[in-house]
């Protein structure tokens, strides 16, 4: 880099460690484009900078930032390339990437979007159009932050309520993805079950609220005892709360439903039929399916073909008919799962 270029970085990076604001990588080889980016950017941004492809590559994984701004016609490496390398780089991948370059040809943009770039602004650039774009997908970043950091909170809290239970944290696993067979299976559509993969394990969080000395029993419990057990779906239901997230939501009506049963034997409100949601008629299958199939402390697992018969059985009474046929309709990849997720003996 060039000693125009030294003091501009050190300057700007020491000036604005301010942890609160983004960090955007410039990348271009003119210095007086990198100054320029400057004083549009520095005010709402940590900056730092590259005026190379291969100082970029180096750069992005020193200081990780947000978002990279990233000009295409440099010498040795282009734009094009650069990014072609952040994406084959599972560590890098995910950064967004803004190409910034004089390319203004609609082939040139085209084909930089479809290597993987997020966006694509010409030179002369726009001070007030950079910055938008920028804040546009700098908050499309953050969306994508909190729905994965919303995932993995819900996927911890289902495995909290298997680390009180005799159950293992396999289990969640294993029935979440029997729940989205079956919905699929039910020609239900592809972000629905996604979300109820994401959802399914949360059935069971109410039991964080059931004292000890009933939940871990060994034996039968008495009928004073069944009250208190299946106290587990309402205190469920008010653990996820009234959140408006679709996620949370759905999560709710299983946590909530999940024991009831299709001939209104269930509880906690004794719902029948159609008036128990979707996604905990087929939540009910899936789970009971796993705790027939599995060993527990307190009984051996189930033959396959004896837990098969018991869910015929008890379809149209406890089960929704359409949920027990489409589990058999995928019963096959069912046992993949059960194979690739067994509990460690």
């Amino acid at each position: 880099m060039s000693d125009l270029s030294i003091p501009l970085q050190a300057a700007c990076e020491v000036a604005n460690e301010d942890e609160s604001r983004p960090r955007l990588l410039l990348v271009d080889d003119e210095p007086q484009n990198l100054q320029l980016l400057k004083r549009v950017l520095e005010n709402e941004y940590r900056l730092s900078f590259a005026r190379s492809g291969p100082e970029a590559l180096q750069r992005v994984r020193e200081v990780m930032p947000r978002l990279i701004v990233l000009d295409v016609m440099m010498p040795g490496m282009s734009g094009h390339e650069v990014l072609q390398r952040l994406q084959s780089d599972p560590v890098t991948a995910a950064i967004p990437v803004l190409f910034c370059t004089a390319l203004g040809q609609e082939e040139d943009e085209s084909y930089g979007l479809s290597l993987g770039a997020v966006d694509y602004v010409t030179k002369p650039i726009s001070p007030t159009v950079l910055r938008a774009r920028i804040r546009t997908h700098l908050a499309l970043v953050q969306r994508h932050e909190l729905e994965r950091t919303r995932l993995e909170i819900i996927r911890r809290l289902g495995r909290a309520a298997e680390f009180k239970d005799n159950e293992t944290g396999r289990h969640v696993i294993r029935m979440s993805h029997y729940s989205r067979l079956i919905a699929e299976a039910l020609g239900a559509s592809a972000a629905f079950c996604e979300r109820l993969l994401a959802a399914a394990p949360m059935h069971d969080i109410g039991k964080i609220g059931i004292p000890d000395a009933v939940l871990l029993k060994p034996g039968k419990l008495n009928e004073a005892e069944w009250a208190i057990m299946r106290r587990h779906p309402e205190i469920g239901a008010q653990i996820i709360g009234d959140d408006p997230s679709p996620l949370l939501k759905m999560a709710r009506r299983i946590a909530l439903e999940h024991h009831e049963k299709w001939d209104g034997s269930g509880y906690p409100r004794g719902l029948r039929g159609e008036a128990i949601s979707v996604e905990a008629r087929v939540v009910a299958v899936a789970d009971v399916f796993d705790a027939l199939t599995s060993a527990r402390p307190y009984k051996p697992a189930w033959p396959l073909a004896r837990a098969l018969d018991w869910l015929r059985e008890q379809s149209g009474r406890h089960f929704w008919p359409d949920a027990v046929a489409a589990f058999e309709r995928r019963l096959d990849e069912a046992l993949e799962i059960q194979n690739q997720w067994r509990d460690e003996t």
